[in-house]
């Protein structure tokens, strides 16, 4: 877990490491719709952009509002911060991550910019077609800019090394469901985080070590169970301190979490209508489940087959998509009778004022828990 932790906490120097070892090019992303497989096709490293927390004085002269992990970014690009990029996509989604993305532009001329379009109905009859075109599109431009096709045997290799590092997260979701977890909340986050972050070979190889080793765990003590649900996390904080009031998160519905590795592409003889159908399929976040609103009954799945005893909805303040959307999750955990505390956040987590509004829903929700109050034993013979 240690190494996991270090490249979260140095992401940064990973991805030079990488560069000067592996003499490739690096291409930062914005947000998880980005089909990673056509960079990793082209030889390139993708890497997730990281907000970060920190004295921010130049964010402001060029955003007039907007959400924290937008000025954050803003202002790492423009410090420098991302100095080893090469390129730098975004795909359709939260405007205002978009006006990053346009500061970069209009900084950073020696980086390779575009903007994929990707479908906010992805359930449209013309969606499929419309991300394949899409998707020519943006393997034409790595082409051209690389000097070299994206050859099918190498899209073959990065689909079936992305599908495989979905296998090993997926099984360490698994791992999640028992009864008594062998992992705690805040160690499947930085997994999670440090995989947007890695190359996958060789995340994949760190993942199998892993996971053998906690099949060789012994359980945590029964812990009050949680899901996660609201806007894209940045950080292990809130799972941190839910941990050390006696709870545990043991599945989310992040957009960078469980919903990064759901879903596998299915090989198919058209690879780019392959990769559009894996990433419309894959379960959506607040901005595109826009149409059926689908999101409800995936949440009611995932709290009963992890068997949650309640749910956090951590929503980063100033993000509409998820104000929006929290009508009809309110709504669905209500009729369902899973209890929810729901609370805004920017990168910096309140402790004492958290911990303090955790504590009163805990201790709303232990009573009606027999296991955690001693009523249920095992029978003995």
């Amino acid at each position: 877990m240690n190494r996991f932790k270090q490249i979260l906490d140095n992401h940064q120097e990973y991805a030079r490491e990488w560069k000067k070892r592996v003499g490739g090019r690096i291409l930062g992303y914005f947000d998880t719709y980005l089909p990673e497989e056509l960079a990793y096709a082209a030889g390139m490293l993708p890497v997730r952009m990281m907000a970060e927390r920190e004295p921010d004085m130049i964010s402001a002269k060029w955003i007039y509002s907007s959400c924290y992990p937008v000025k954050s970014l803003t202002n790492q690009l423009l410090l420098g911060r991302y100095d080893y990029l090469d390129a730098l996509v975004i795909t359709e989604g939260c405007q205002w991550m978009y006006n990053a993305f346009e500061v970069a532009m209009n900084n950073k001329p020696d980086l390779l910019t575009h903007y994929l379009f990707f479908p906010d109905h992805t359930d449209a009859p013309t969606s499929k077609d419309l991300l394949v075109s899409e998707l020519k599109v943006f393997r034409a431009k790595l082409e051209e800019w690389s000097g070299r096709a994206i050859a099918d045997d190498a899209l073959d290799n990065a689909i079936d090394v992305y599908n495989t590092n979905r296998r090993l997260l997926r099984k360490m979701y698994e791992l999640r469901r028992m009864y008594r977890s062998v992992i705690l909340g805040s160690e499947a986050m930085t997994v999670m985080l440090a995989s947007q972050l890695m190359d996958k070979a060789e995340m994949n190889v760190w993942l199998e070590e892993y996971l053998r080793e906690l099949e060789e765990r012994e359980p945590y003590d029964d812990r009050i169970r949680l899901m996660l649900l609201g806007s894209e996390t940045w950080s292990v904080d809130l799972e941190e301190l839910v941990e050390s009031l006696g709870a545990n998160i043991v599945v989310d519905d992040l957009d960078n979490g469980a919903s990064y590795c759901w879903n596998e592409t299915v090989a198919l003889k058209d690879k780019d209508m392959a990769l559009a159908l894996r990433y419309l399929g894959r379960p959506h976040s607040a901005l595109k489940d826009n149409n059926w609103r689908r999101r409800p009954q995936r949440i009611f799945e995932l709290a009963e087959d992890f068997a949650v005893d309640g749910a956090l909805i951590a929503k980063q303040i100033y993000c509409h998509p998820h104000g929006l959307d929290n009508y009809a999750i309110w709504k669905l955990l209500r009729e369902r009778g899973i209890p929810f505390h729901y609370f805004e956040r920017d990168l910096t987590l309140p402790r004492e004022e958290t911990r303090l509004r955790l504590n009163s829903f805990f201790s709303m929700i232990r009573p009606g828990l027999t296991r955690l109050a001693g009523w249920h034993t095992p029978m003995t013979i």
